[in-house]
């Protein structure tokens, strides 16, 4: 299903404060609106196995362990998306990590003030992104189809 050039699918996680705040409907929104397709959508309560895999980059600072209880301490919504450079749109859409420097116009920069409530993770690379969704769906939870806009929004670039 991923037939034109440039056809990428990437990981999101919106964090608890996403869904504590009550969140998750506008920031889906706003990946919808830009074009991205939703393949994969699925809530979880995750557990320190995982959140140690998937943090394994960061697990010798000293925050690691207020990053895990935080990551435990609501469900997060697990979201595959797909585009044209899904990775970098996506990336973009977020905005910086430090939410309180984020752009205005990205997720992070209307809505987030913390680093680690910063209400979102992004896959940083399609390598990345691959191994991420394989880590929190399991096979057949992504969905391939078409929409009839896509071949109004997936219109690769010409050189």
């Amino acid at each position: 299903m991923m037939h034109a050039v440039g056809m990428e699918r990437t990981l999101v996680l919106l964090k608890p404060d996403a869904l504590e705040r009550g969140l998750v409907g506008r920031i889906v929104a706003r990946f919808e609106d830009k074009g991205l397709r939703l393949a994969g959508m699925k809530m979880m309560q995750l557990e320190r196995g995982l959140l140690e895999e998937h943090y394994a980059h960061l697990k010798d600072l000293p925050v690691f362990p207020e990053i895990v209880a935080f990551m435990m301490s609501a469900p997060i919504v697990a979201l595959c998306l797909e585009g044209l450079e899904a990775v970098a749109v996506v990336r973009a859409m977020c905005g910086v990590t430090r939410a309180r420097q984020a752009a205005p116009g990205t997720i992070r920069g209307d809505m987030g003030m913390s680093i680690r409530s910063n209400l979102v993770h992004a896959s940083d690379s399609t390598e990345a992104a691959a191994v991420e969704l394989r880590r929190f769906f399991a096979p057949g939870e992504i969905c391939a189809y078409e929409r009839a806009l896509d071949g109004l929004v997936h219109i690769p670039d010409k050189p």
